[in-house]
């Protein structure tokens, strides 16, 4: 029987305020962050060389931004789903879908996946691409190497199936791999990565999963994500 106490129409009006105010919030947000990168795209012929690396700045900054909203999106549907709905989603389209936005995103950077990916249904929702773009962005974004290089690969291996996400980026120190997913750590030293990693856990979690970080070799970072495949 459904709960009908005043308690929980507090709540429901409650979340129904917060959905308002983060698609809002967001939009806004969006709009003027799209308003600044089409002004610096103007401002590029009108910059001596001096101020080019300012106005690089100015847009890799708004990308950032703009990327860190999806990504409240994303968690506030998390936070704010009372459905908890899992079904069964194709790994393979999940992934390729997620590496070519990804690719598109970021033409400087080398991506490869290992082949094959397996043809297997794992555990998930609408939203288990949110966990792979955030990986393979990460990866991307936090790199200091030029070019910076990511592989993906897929294994499955009985009742779970295991992705990894390896870069030869600066790696992670051992005493962050743990805290890293943590709600607002700063484990990357950036103004995004905090945020995109608790998502990533969250999302991983509800599914049945589990997400860590190894050491690459001979650097950088793998993050591992094992999911439960679907029956």
């Amino acid at each position: 029987m459904a709960d009908d106490s005043p308690e929980q129409a507090r709540l429901e009006s409650q979340r129904d305020d917060l959905r308002l105010l983060n698609q809002v919030m967001r939009h806004d947000i969006r709009n003027d962050l799209q308003l600044i990168g089409a002004y610096a795209e103007l401002l590029e012929d009108h910059v001596d060389e001096e101020g080019e690396q300012y106005l690089d700045i100015i847009k890799e900054s708004t990308e950032s931004a703009t990327k860190l909203t999806t990504t409240a999106r994303d968690l506030a549907r998390v936070m704010l789903d009372t459905d908890g709905g899992n079904r069964s989603v194709s790994l393979d389209g999940v992934l390729a879908r997620q590496v070519d936005e990804v690719r598109s995103s970021y033409p400087g950077a080398v991506i490869t996946v290992e082949e094959p990916i397996p043809n297997v249904d794992v555990v998930g929702n609408d939203m288990l691409g949110s966990v792979f773009r955030n990986l393979l962005s990460n990866a991307v974004q936090h790199n200091d190497k030029t070019p910076p290089e990511v592989e993906l690969s897929a294994t499955e291996a009985g009742d779970h199936a295991e992705i990894r996400v390896a870069d030869n980026g600066p790696g992670i120190p051992d005493t962050q791999k743990e805290d890293i997913f943590g709600k607002g750590e700063k484990g990357l030293d950036s103004s995004g990565a905090g945020i995109g990693l608790y998502l990533v856990q969250s999302l991983v979690e509800t599914y049945g999963g589990d997400v860590f970080v190894e050491n690459n070799d001979p650097e950088g970072s793998v993050f591992v994500v094992t999911l439960p495949t679907a029956e």
